[in-house]
């Protein structure tokens, strides 16, 4: 005898399962309907301040609010005014008329301070020239250069413009010796390339794109100075032995 067996209940179909059961409002959930023309608005996170006024904690984080006092400490080096300032003749008669009116500016007061405390030492500026490059391996350190015979130039506004006329003279005579020998070059090099034969005009029309030598020698131009190598060793092991100590 052949058995039928019964059909389970029917499963649900995949149409079945991608229909929507409920309603669904048309806004996300816990938001009224925005009305039309109405702004956003921005949502705020409230900082709890201490009570009673008391001390916050610097270890906590600050959630990236800037304390009082570094507020204050970068105003201070944002509006730090200058040790010297620099005054044109316009503005200083400006500033001796405002004195005998007497209307001092901050600036002048603050000048008029600094050179009865001392002048240029209060503002951290030495009367004697400063030694620039590597400490006890400049030429007066190693002896190689007599600080007093190098000549102090003290030269007016007068001076000054001068010498920078002269100077701008110098290079334009220069700039046009050098253009006119650019020129000369290449009227040569045109007559010469005119003067080869068709094959080799051709092969020198075209620009040789090859590097330059890398062997490149130093400047030779000045004569050495006897022993500043010798000196120049020895300050160096001076320098590392004291290193060393440390």
């Amino acid at each position: 005898m052949i058995r039928i067996a019964k059909n389970p209940k029917p499963l649900a179909t995949l149409t079945h399962q991608f229909l929507q059961r409920f309603n669904v409002s048309g806004t996300a959930k816990g938001k009224s309907k925005l009305k039309a023309g109405q702004p956003l608005k921005r949502s705020k996170i409230s900082t709890k301040k201490g009570k009673g006024g008391a001390p916050m904690d610097d270890s906590l984080p600050k959630g990236g609010r800037v304390s009082d006092e570094k507020q204050k400490l970068y105003e201070q080096c944002l509006n730090a005014p200058t040790p010297v300032r620099h005054l044109t003749p316009k503005e200083r008669a400006r500033e001796a008329e405002r004195e005998k009116m007497g209307l001092i500016s901050k600036e002048r007061q603050r000048e008029m301070e600094n050179l009865k405390k001392g002048g240029r030492k209060a503002m951290g500026v030495p009367d004697e020239p400063m030694i620039m490059g590597t400490p006890g391996l400049d030429l007066i350190t190693l002896g190689l250069v007599d600080a007093d015979k190098i000549p102090k130039y003290e030269l007016t506004v007068e001076d000054g413009r001068r010498l920078a006329k002269e100077y701008s003279r110098v290079l334009m005579r220069k700039h046009r010796a050098r253009q006119a020998a650019e020129t000369n070059l290449l009227r040569m090099k045109k007559e010469a390339i005119e003067a080869l034969p068709e094959k080799l005009k051709e092969a020198a029309m075209i620009p040789d794109l090859t590097p330059f030598p890398a062997n490149r020698l130093m400047a030779s131009l000045t004569p050495p100075i006897e022993g500043y190598i010798e000196k120049v060793k020895e300050a160096t092991k001076k320098s590392n032995a004291k290193q060393k100590l440390r």
